[in-house]
C-alpha cells in the first residue's frame, strides 16, 4: 500500500479546511424569508421530470424545504452526508405527511446533469423530490443567493405549513458550508405541525 506523500496531506488538509471555514454574509437588505412569512410559490424542474410548484405539495401536507449549494464546481461532501441523513428518515416523514424537498441550485449549463451526479444512481424515495434552480430563480426569491466565488447558495432549511398560506415555521440559513440541519430536529418541526 503506498503512502501518501506530506506535501499532498498538507495540501488537502489546507483546503478542506479552507473549504469548511469559507463564510458569507446576509445582505441586510434582502434578508432571507423567515419564520411568520407565506413561502413564495415556485415552479422547478423535478428530476423525476415534469415540474413541480410548492402551492401544490403544500396542499396534500408539510414541506420541507432543503436548500443545497449545487454544483459550486464540485459535488458538496457536505450536503451529501446531510442529504443521507434526510434519506434514512424518509419512511418518518412520510409517517407524518411531509413532503421533502432537496432544491439544487446554479447556473443553467448542465445543471440537471450535475444534479444527476449528485444524486449517483440513488433511487428517491417516494416523498422526497430533488429540483433543480437553474439560475437561481428560486434561489433569489428567497433572498439565499451566495454572491461570492463560485458559491451558488446558502445552504438552508425550510418547514413550511400545509395550507394556502404556506407559511414557514421554521427557517434556518447557514452562511457557512457547515451549521446544516439534520433530520431529528427537522422531524420535531414537523411533528409540531401535525399535532
Amino acid at each position: 500500500m503506498k503512502s501518501i506523500p506530506a506535501f499532498a496531506l498538507t495540501c488537502f488538509s489546507f483546503l478542506l479546511f479552507t473549504a469548511c471555514t469559507a463564510t458569507g454574509e446576509p445582505d441586510p437588505d434582502n434578508p432571507p424569508r423567515a419564520v411568520g412569512e407565506s413561502a413564495p410559490d415556485f415552479e422547478l424542474e423535478s428530476l423525476r421530470g415534469g415540474e413541480v410548484t410548492l402551492s401544490e405539495l403544500a396542499a396534500d401536507g408539510p414541506v420541507v424545504l432543503l436548500v443545497l449549494r449545487g454544483y459550486p464546481g464540485y459535488q458538496c461532501p457536505i450536503c451529501n452526508r446531510q442529504m443521507g441523513d434526510y434519506f434514512s428518515e424518509h419512511e418518518r416523514f412520510a409517517e407524518l405527511g411531509a413532503r421533502v424537498v432537496l432544491v439544487y441550485p446554479g447556473p443553467s449549463d448542465h445543471l440537471k446533469d450535475k444534479a444527476e451526479e449528485f444524486v449517483g444512481g440513488d433511487t428517491l424515495p417516494d416523498n422526497f423530490d430533488l429540483l433543480i434552480d437553474p439560475d437561481y430563480t428560486f434561489t433569489n426569491a428567497y433572498n439565499l443567493r451566495w454572491n461570492q466565488g463560485s458559491e451558488t447558495a446558502y445552504p438552508s432549511t425550510f418547514v413550511i405549513a400545509p395550507g394556502e398560506g404556506r407559511e414557514i415555521t421554521f427557517a434556518k440559513v447557514s452562511y457557512s458550508y457547515g451549521n446544516r440541519t439534520n433530520a431529528a430536529d427537522i422531524l420535531a418541526e414537523v411533528e409540531k405541525i401535525a399535532e
